[in-house]
């Protein structure tokens, strides 16, 4: 199946699946069962087998699955093998909390770099990377060959800071921004809405209470 056909769901549980695995002993476990991670995991049997399946099909019956198969799969989808980085804009309380995520490092991605047009914040190094001036975002992107870029400045900078992305040859863009900048066709465009999701959490809420 497609890696862009996987849902956004079970791509958030695939991490978990590929941790537990790698710390199973080498050669201990040659086959698994979808029955034996869910336990372990504290997932349900059904999810597990649902995840799988949409990566690597279903497994066989009273044999479970290879577990060197998953694992070299998972790390295709995840892309654990093939790290790319990605530098963020705007660091304020969310970009200083994306750049120290330790997380993305589970989807073989690093934010490198932090830019900020606060020159106060020039001098700060968060988890050990730097802060640099904004006019130093395209110089950098170049350098280091980076094609993933974050947005989250105000509404009122987010279009520049895109802007000033393109130029520097970025082509993914995960924006945090209230507002949906303008890109060219083949840039990808992830656009968050954080407000909406916890709008979105407190409907379900209400909706489950009835």
């Amino acid at each position: 199946m497609k890696e862009n056909l996987i849902a956004r769901a079970t791509l958030g549980r695939l991490p978990l699946y590929l941790q537990y695995l790698q710390t199973l002993p080498a050669n201990s476990c040659v086959n698994i069962s979808a029955t034996t991670i869910a336990k372990e995991l504290g997932l349900g049997e059904v999810q597990v087998r649902k995840d799988l399946g949409s990566v690597i099909g279903t497994g066989k019956p009273k044999i479970g699955y290879v577990t060197k198969d998953i694992i070299s799969k998972l790390e295709k989808v995840l892309g654990t093998n093939d790290k790319k980085y990605a530098i963020l804009v705007g660091a304020g309380k969310l970009g200083r909390a994306l750049f120290e995520y330790k997380g993305f490092e589970d989807y073989g991605l690093e934010i490198t770099a932090a830019f900020d047009n606060d020159e106060t914040k020039w001098s700060d190094t968060l988890s050990g990377k730097e802060i640099y001036p904004t006019d130093k975002l395209v110089e950098y992107c170049i350098e280091h060959n980076v094609k993933i870029g974050i947005i989250a400045v105000p509404e009122s900078a987010a279009q520049a800071v895109c802007d000033m992305m393109l130029t520097a040859g970025i082509t993914a863009i995960w924006n945090f921004a209230p507002i949906s900048p303008i890109v060219p066709e083949g840039v990808l465009l992830q656009q968050e809405n954080l407000a909406l999701s916890l709008a979105h959490l407190k409907i379900q809420m209400l909706n489950s209470d009835k």
